[in-house]
């Protein structure tokens, strides 16, 4: 088994998305870094009624439309080295008019589920490290990426062709895990899905692994064999932790984005599935291990490709992009990714601190460090919706942006979230700025509604982040909502900006 898991008085001023980051070359010196950031802004704006329009808009759009739309529209613009599609967030994906208030309340349940899973993948079992030693080269490209919130699993959805002919299905996208998988027929235990479950009989590229190929052999997802003889088959399984799992056989397929096909991409073909994937056909793991889909492409694509999340409720597109050309080359601040050899999955960043009101608070660094034995640290991960920090530096961080915040009317607690403001009557309000202080000087300060986020439709926001009595902390996707994100495992490095989504 490769792994366990799975803002009364107004305001006039006009609330504006406010990145701050140095453009600083991968090469800077750390004293370099901290010269050039010797001071940051200390408050912004948040335009709350703004934001409340766009929530309550956002919670009546139906979902069929947004399917119909998101299925096919890109852009389509290939300049011989890439592929850029549109990604869409997945708020907008409602089936039903719940409201935004139960919407919210489920994704942080679900949220809650993700982080036990990435807590028990990396404290209880190590990694995911993969299997095969293929690398497939390809020219480099992107997908449309909608989310699967609502479809009850994962925070993002892609669009892509799996078989020959394609057959167009939704994979949930994970930076986190490495296995590519579809629920395949026969079918003896399936979840439902939102299009026609993959026939392998259909594909004229399908090709089962047998036992004594390379892939099998070194597949760490490989769990023994099926059959006699010469007709035996790699058999897989992948357990997610929250008793959500994925059995079936391991085969080589063909896949496809746009008019840009991948030959030959180690996938499971799963007969048996069960768990939070519904909705979706199964999933695209992006994380750093062997078994990847951003690792078999090896070549000039391996190891490279970026992805800015689209903001809440925006009508804007976001982007996910493969391959060397996808990443910025001018204005961005780039930070050394981490390696955990214990769990090579994840995508690991060296946080120093955190900061509120352009002011470093005071929480000791250790904290924040990936130790020796793979323990702690800082993820960046996509499935995961808030950012969760140890109990201390969270207790710390919060109090020092109450400090800051006396003058807006407090509310209850909600959910996981502890720290609440009754916004109702104002149309916008200053904040303090809240920034992460990277190792080696660079800083990234947030938009104010990438920390602030609605939880109803009647004015209540909340500080986005929660306590964890882990030492793992995780950035999630609603602090990196609207920011180019980029990473280049082949060198080491993880970079944000310059553009904005």
């Amino acid at each position: 088994m490769m792994m366990i898991v799975t803002i009364l008085t107004t305001v006039v001023e006009v609330a504006a998305i406010m990145l701050y980051f140095p453009p600083l070359p991968a090469t800077v010196t750390a004293a370099a870094a901290a010269s050039s950031l010797s001071s940051y802004p200390s408050q912004q704006f948040l335009a709350v009624q703004e934001i409340i329009n766009t929530t309550k808009s956002a919670s009546h759009v139906p979902h069929t439309q947004l399917f119909d739309h998101e299925t096919l529209t890109s852009d389509d613009s290939h300049d011989g080295k890439r592929w850029k599609l549109n990604l869409v967030h997945r708020d907008k994906l409602s089936e039903n008019d719940v409201g935004h208030k139960r919407m919210i309340q489920a994704r942080l349940k679900r949220d809650v589920k993700r982080v036990a899973i990435l807590n028990t993948r990396i404290n209880g079992y190590g990694g995911d490290a993969g299997g095969g030693t293929g690398r497939y080269e390809v020219e480099d490209f992107g997908s449309e990426v909608v989310s699967g919130m609502q479809q009850g699993s994962g925070e993002y959805f892609v669009r892509i062709g799996v078989g020959s002919p394609p057959r167009s299905q939704y994979m949930v996208v994970d930076s986190g895990s490495d296995v590519v998988w579809i629920q395949c027929l026969p079918c003896k235990q399936c979840y439902q899905q939102s299009d026609p479950l993959f026939d392998p009989a259909d594909s004229a590229s399908f090709v089962a692994v047998f036992c004594g190929s390379t892939v099998c052999q070194h597949a760490e997802t490989a769990a023994g064999c099926r059959g006699h003889g010469g007709g035996r088959w790699c058999k897989y399984e992948v357990s997610y932790g929250d008793g959500s799992y994925t059995k079936g056989t391991l085969a080589l397929e063909t896949l496809s984005f746009g008019n840009t096909f991948i030959r030959n991409v180690a996938i499971g073909c799963g007969h048996r599935n069960q768990g939070l994937f519904i909705g979706a056909a199964g999933l695209l793991g992006i994380g750093g291990g062997s078994m990847s889909l951003v690792s078999q492409l090896g070549g000039e694509a391996g190891g490279a490709f970026s992805y800015c999340l689209v903001s809440r409720g925006t009508g804007s597109p976001g982007s996910l992009e493969f391959g060397r050309e996808s990443l910025p080359r001018d204005s961005v601040v780039w930070v050394p990714l981490l390696r955990n050899a214990r769990n090579p999955s994840f995508y690991y960043v060296g946080l120093s601190g955190l900061g509120v009101g352009g002011v470093q608070v005071t929480i000791p660094e250790p904290i924040f460090k990936l130790s020796d034995m793979g323990h702690g640290g800082v993820v960046m991960d996509t499935g995961t919706a808030v950012t969760r920090l140890p109990t201390v530096a969270y207790t710390t961080f919060r109090d020092a942006f109450i400090a800051q915040t006396t003058d807006l009317p407090r509310t209850g607690p909600v959910s996981i979230f502890d720290t609440c403001y009754n916004l109702n009557g104002f149309v916008t309000v200053r904040v303090p700025t809240v920034s992460f202080y990277f190792s080696g000087g660079p800083v990234l300060t947030l938009p104010a509604s990438n920390f602030l986020i609605p939880v109803d439709d009647m004015g209540t926001f909340c500080f986005a982040f929660a306590p964890t009595s882990s030492g793992l902390s995780i950035i999630g996707n609603i602090q990196q909502e609207g920011i180019q994100i980029s990473f280049d495992s082949a060198n080491g490095l993880m970079g944000f900006g310059p553009n904005v989504c």
